[in-house]
């Protein structure tokens, strides 16, 4: 046989004895065993739905040299719109899904056998089962009312949602349209949702019940008045940021977007500052999922990948878990110390995302909101 052949036959059996792990041996394995599999791989394909993959491929790269992982910076939305795509033309670019929109990606990803969950054995016991099944959620994520704490030194300038639609706030809502990205629409089919609520907060701030003038609920009557106010649609949330965190501005907006974004103040030269005692809740806290790709073409390095999202050992994570380690992120493992700088989770006060009730009326919000626009 000749040294070609032999090299050939190697290669051969190496990528035989990935593709037998691959059937549930691989979920059980531990970094150890995946790093050498996942060394002849090569390499592994992620779509992230945060820019932050960046930081998380640098670091990945070199905790596990000679593994290239190629980080995408997609959203949730045109994640799943894409991954539908590949799927129905019988191809599988991602390795790794990492992506918000749990109402969607249950039904349109999960159910339909485009991803399959993955959980790390190593963290197993350090996550709870809600974080766990039927998905893994690395950290809980947030789309909140923020506003500019330069300007405002005392606190919010508001103290209900309805304010948002008294005349002072007329053309001076800012946030991302929701019928472009997933999970503001989350964020309006929410405020639906928790609409004993929103009567609520509409009686203890205006002194009387609420009109729903031809509305179904108050959480409609809501989005309609907040749209007939002018609220303005931009299409990033950086866009967001900018808008409501400028520092030197007088009479800045206020708008929905993540509080984890705080992080970036001192860089950008922002204020954001979350306006958590609005009521009845200043927006939504929900999962941030990975996956993977029902059959990846890396499962060794895709599967190391997720383990290294999770954090190391440490007491905040180390390198996998830096980039998301910040005030506004809720890391799900038991074992990590809380951020020193963010509201305690107990203490925060968004409403906690229900992807199975979100699902069910999440299209109906959607054209209510498309006959606003």
């Amino acid at each position: 046989m000749t040294v070609l052949n032999i090299t050939r036959l190697g290669a051969m059996c190496i990528l035989l004895s990935t593709a037998a792990f691959a059937d549930g041996h691989l979920d059980e394995m531990t970094p150890n065993d995946l790093l050498p599999l996942a060394q002849q791989e090569g390499s592994v394909t992620v779509y992230s739905f945060t820019s932050r993959i960046s930081k998380v491929e640098a670091a990945f790269e070199q905790a596990y040299p000679g593994i290239d992982l190629q980080g995408f910076d997609i959203s949730s939305t045109e994640q799943i719109a894409r991954l539908k795509a590949e799927a129905q033309a019988g191809v599988a670019n991602a390795d790794v899904i990492y992506i918000s929109d749990t109402p969607v990606v249950l039904t349109e990803l999960l159910e339909t056998g485009i991803i399959a969950p993955y959980v790390p054995p190593r963290v197993a016991d350090r996550v709870d089962e809600q974080y766990k099944s039927p998905l893994l959620a690395q950290r809980l994520s947030t789309k909140v009312l923020m506003y500019n704490e330069e300007a405002n030194p005392n606190g919010a300038p508001v103290d209900s949602l309805w304010d948002l639609t008294r005349d002072e706030w007329n053309g001076r809502v800012v946030m991302v349209d929701p019928l472009q990205r997933g999970d503001y629409l989350d964020l309006m089919t929410e405020i639906v949702l928790q609409s004993d609520q929103m009567a609520q907060a509409y009686q203890t701030e205006f002194g009387q019940a609420i009109d729903l003038d031809g509305a179904a609920n108050a959480g409609e009557k809501f989005i309609m008045d907040l749209f007939a106010n002018d609220v303005i649609l931009v299409r990033s949330t950086d866009d967001v940021n900018a808008a409501v965190g400028k520092l030197g501005q007088d009479n800045p907006p206020i708008g929905f977007t993540s509080y984890s974004d705080r992080r970036d103040n001192e860089e950008e030269g922002w204020a954001l500052q979350v306006a958590n005692d609005v009521a009845p809740a200043p927006g939504i806290i929900f999962p941030a999922i990975v996956a993977l790709a029902s059959e990846p073409k890396n499962p060794a390095a895709a599967r190391l990948v997720i383990d290294f999202l999770m954090g190391d050992e440490s007491d905040t994570g180390g390198p996998g878990l830096a980039p998301f380690y910040v005030a506004g992120d809720y890391v799900t493992r038991t074992d990590i110390v809380p951020h020193p700088d963010a509201v305690p989770l107990d203490d925060f006060n968004a409403w906690r995302l229900a992807p199975v009730e979100t699902a069910k009326i999440r299209a109906e919000v959607g054209d209510l909101i498309l006959t606003l626009q």
